[in-house]
């Protein structure tokens, strides 16, 4: 990247701190440019760029990369950060941002990550919403195991608290429907559970052996007995029959 470039992204993340920064490069009548964008994600450790924005800044030229920060954390792209690029199809800049021991805030590293065929394991990824999250997992276990792409629904941080009931109002959008009275549960089934919220906010893949694999909120991915808990507070259980 040119240097105004990347002191336009210096600029951007120090401004921002402790916030994610996130902004794109685009070639714009034949010239560089940065473009910021507003992270309207809650928290301060993760970033959501706008649809609108993005769509703008293709309007406006070609996007050649896709930017963020990583405030007081290493520069290293985390897994999320990989699998968003590989999904992105573009080079994406990291930026760390630390305060030194004057108390000045200053980018002390940047990396760059290209699509290179990543993709997260199904057992131990971390989470991440809308990226590494329950539903991302069955839709990378149907992609593996059933050669089935599932549709990827936008969803919004806590949506579940603000009471959109997403897995209902979706699931027989994407190819599934309820199992009837007296249907056996089968592998390859998706269980849809409600844990500590007004509405379904769990999904698991049904594996067989009275085992499912998940990816619950803030933990990694794993497989687990469906059974006790997991079964007290299941809603209902999908086929997909597209």
């Amino acid at each position: 990247m040119k240097q105004t470039t990347l002191d336009a992204i210096r600029d951007h993340a120090i401004r921002v701190y402790p916030r994610e920064c996130c902004g794109l490069v685009v070639i714009v009548l034949g010239r560089e440019r940065y473009i910021e964008c507003r992270n309207t994600a809650s928290g301060t450790d993760s970033f959501i760029l706008p649809a609108d924005e993005y769509a703008a800044a293709e309007e406006s030229g070609a996007i050649t990369a896709i930017v963020h920060s990583h405030p007081d954390a290493s520069g290293e792209p985390s897994e999320a950060d990989r699998v968003a690029c590989e999904a992105s199809g573009l080079p994406w800049h990291i930026a760390e941002v630390r305060c030194n021991d004057s108390g000045e805030r200053v980018v002390t590293r940047m990396t760059m990550i290209e699509p290179s065929g990543y993709a997260a394991p199904l057992v131990g990824r971390s989470f991440a919403h809308g990226v590494l999250d329950c539903y991302t997992l069955v839709r990378d276990w149907y992609r593996i195991e059933r050669g089935v792409t599932l549709p990827n629904f936008q969803r919004t941080g806590n949506w579940w608290n603000a009471g959109e009931d997403l897995y209902v109002e979706n699931y027989a959008r994407a190819g599934f429907r309820a199992l009837r009275e007296g249907e056996e549960i089968a592998p390859g089934d998706v269980i849809l559970m409600q844990v500590r919220a007004p509405v379904v906010n769990h999904a698991a893949v049904y594996l067989g052996d009275g085992l499912m694999l998940h990816h619950l909120y803030g933990r990694l991915s794993s497989r687990d007995v469906y059974g006790g808990y997991w079964l007290e507070h299941t809603r209902v259980v999908l086929r997909f029959e597209p």
